[in-house]
């Protein structure tokens, strides 16, 4: 197997979606699309419960064929390249998964090989992890009560693109934010392999005061259309007119 490309969506949030389209539909349409979604749930250090607003963290992540975690702040660095590494290696292992079936018939997969074998192909997939080209769209929640953390998440994404630059494959990150006003999302850094700018970016953002989290995972897969996502898209056509939304 060749290194491929994956495209995910990496949201980062604190409270429920108040605003707009089902986030859950959303994510599932962006699996569709070949985008998966990823979603952190940010707490408060000083919290003690797990707020209601954060119960659809699990539900996005799952409809979207990401990978989700409910963190505190103090472990959101660690978090943030735990689950962009995970959603990678679950992302090969259904590819790998659809292969084997194909070749050695329904209802094979990983883990029904022979422990040698089985081995041997955890192997090619954590090769492929390390080889493979991956877009990354973080997606920033900026509501007013995520206005304290976002400290906390430059640091976080700063951490995560040299981690990811370790590996051998190439990346490209971009970071949007939500709500705003004009746009439902904002473009705070384009596509680009490091996030050296972000120091700067960070200390000029300003928060808003609902959460339109469906509107802005939707209009971040129009994001992925600048490499282009969507192949034979003519001009002006919308890649999701028919989809309802």
């Amino acid at each position: 197997m060749k290194a491929g490309r994956l495209k995910q969506i990496l949201l980062l949030t604190d409270g429920c979606s108040n605003h707009g389209e089902d986030p859950i539909a959303v994510a599932a349409l962006a699996r569709n699309q070949g985008v998966t979604v990823n979603v952190i749930g940010v707490l408060d250090d000083r919290q003690n419960e797990k707020p209601q607003g954060l119960e659809e963290v699990e539900s996005i992540a799952e409809a979207g064929g990401g990978v989700s975690q409910i963190v505190y702040q103090k472990s959101l660095s660690q978090t943030v390249q735990m689950v962009t590494r995970q959603a990678m290696t679950q992302t090969i292992q259904g590819v790998v998964n659809k292969e084997l079936q194909e070749i050695l018939g329904e209802g094979q997969s990983i883990e029904e090989l022979p422990p040698a074998t089985r081995s041997e192909v955890v192997e090619v997939v954590e090769d492929l992890g390390e080889a493979c080209e991956l877009e990354v769209l973080v997606l920033v929640d900026t509501s007013a009560s995520m206005q304290h953390k976002l400290p906390t998440v430059k640091e976080a994404l700063y951490d995560l693109s040299l981690s990811l630059n370790a590996r051998t494959g190439s990346n490209q990150f971009s970071i949007y934010t939500f709500p705003d006003v004009k746009h439902t999302i904002r473009r705070v850094i384009k596509w680009t392999p490091e996030l050296g700018e972000i120091n700067g970016v960070f200390s000029k953002l300003s928060s808003g005061g609902y959460t339109p989290t469906g509107p802005a995972l939707k209009e971040a897969l129009y994001a992925f259309t600048e490499k282009p996502l969507f192949r034979g898209m003519q001009d002006g056509e919308d890649p999701y007119e028919e989809t309802g939304f």
